[in-house]
């Protein structure tokens, strides 16, 4: 078995909430705090949660958006994690980032092909005709015609846009590509368009996605491994079929009860969580989840859980889970 790309371990990202004359740090928003997990050459890690739980934090991290506060993160058996930008330009090539506003993501006072064209110049790859000639391949590669690179941005539809976001991200053949909600934004029949393409080029690029998202119905079909994520925290994770099949932490069951169901006649059995999420200024003692959980004991909320494997691949982080294993 191949080493993996990407190592991630106990990763941390609290950002400091200043206050008073002299903005002192008075408190940390936790966003990421203590995550671990790895993503093989060619893999989809689905990584889901809920709006607020660290998921683009993460995302953000390990492109080297953010500078993370604790733990590491290695690429291709290199620590990135406090690389200096000089050290990291040639890396981040291979890192690349798709975002979840395709509109906002692009420069609207450029031209595809100015957009398209903008990672060569940075890393100062090809002349002139080069690029344009590349441009117009990545246009053909993700569905567009080559006309599209003398148009701008708010000429496009919102899939068409992500399509250019999506060019953009495999201009420089990226070995990783974070995919920040790519599709949450979009139309659900242009979802699908979107995720097909994403999977064609994968299998064509042999590109790893760590694939972020906070519905669990987007990412079963493209994910080959799901970590579910909760107040910074990953609470478990297992194969993608396992996953829908065996999900054993109150919070996933809780997610996969919550995708629609395709038939009017037919009522899905849900457990509405009770409460918000809570801040993560101020996480709540023990486990994250224990004051939205139904079936919460003594115990959770005195003792963080360990994320421990259940069987095989699949762990979880629950007290009660690990009393009955």
């Amino acid at each position: 078995m191949s080493a993996p790309l990407l190592e991630v371990s106990n990763l941390q990202m609290h950002f400091p909430v200043r206050e008073g004359l002299f903005l002192r740090a008075r408190a940390f928003n936790r966003a990421v705090d203590g995550v671990s997990f790895t993503i093989n050459p060619g893999e989809t890690l689905g990584l889901v949660g809920e709006s607020g739980c660290g998921k683009s934090t993460l995302g953000r991290c390990i492109t080297r958006l953010y500078t993370p506060t604790g733990g590491s993160i290695r690429f291709a058996g290199q620590d990135i994690t406090h690389m200096r930008p000089r050290t990291l330009r040639p890396l981040r090539q291979d890192i690349q980032m798709i975002f979840q506003d395709p509109m906002e993501s692009l420069n609207a006072r450029h031209t595809v092909g100015d957009i398209l064209e903008e990672p060569f110049i940075v890393h100062r790859i090809g002349d002139r005709i080069w690029r344009r000639k590349r441009v117009a391949e990545l246009l053909n590669i993700v569905g567009l015609p080559a006309r599209s690179a003398t148009r701008f941005p708010f000429e496009f539809s919102g899939g068409q846009r992500q399509r250019i976001g999506i060019a953009r991200a495999i201009a420089l053949n990226p070995r990783l590509v974070i995919c920040d909600e790519p599709v949450s934004a979009l139309d659900v029949s242009i979802q699908s368009q979107i995720l097909n393409l994403l999977v064609d080029l994968q299998r064509e690029f042999n590109l790893a996605y760590l694939f972020i998202a906070h519905d669990l119905a987007v990412v079963k079909h493209v994910s080959d491994r799901v970590a579910i994520m909760y107040l910074g925290k990953i609470v478990e994770t297992a194969p993608s079929e396992t996953l829908y099949r065996e999900a054993s932490h109150p919070y996933t069951q809780s997610l996969i009860a919550a995708i629609p169901v395709p038939d009017p006649h037919r009522r899905a059995a849900r457990e509405v969580l009770r409460g918000d999420v809570p801040s993560p200024i101020n996480p709540p003692q023990g486990c994250s989840f224990h004051p939205r959980c139904p079936r919460a004991e003594p115990q959770c909320s005195e003792a963080e859980p360990e994320l421990a494997p259940l069987t095989g691949a699949h762990a979880a982080a629950c007290h009660l889970l690990a009393r009955s294993g």
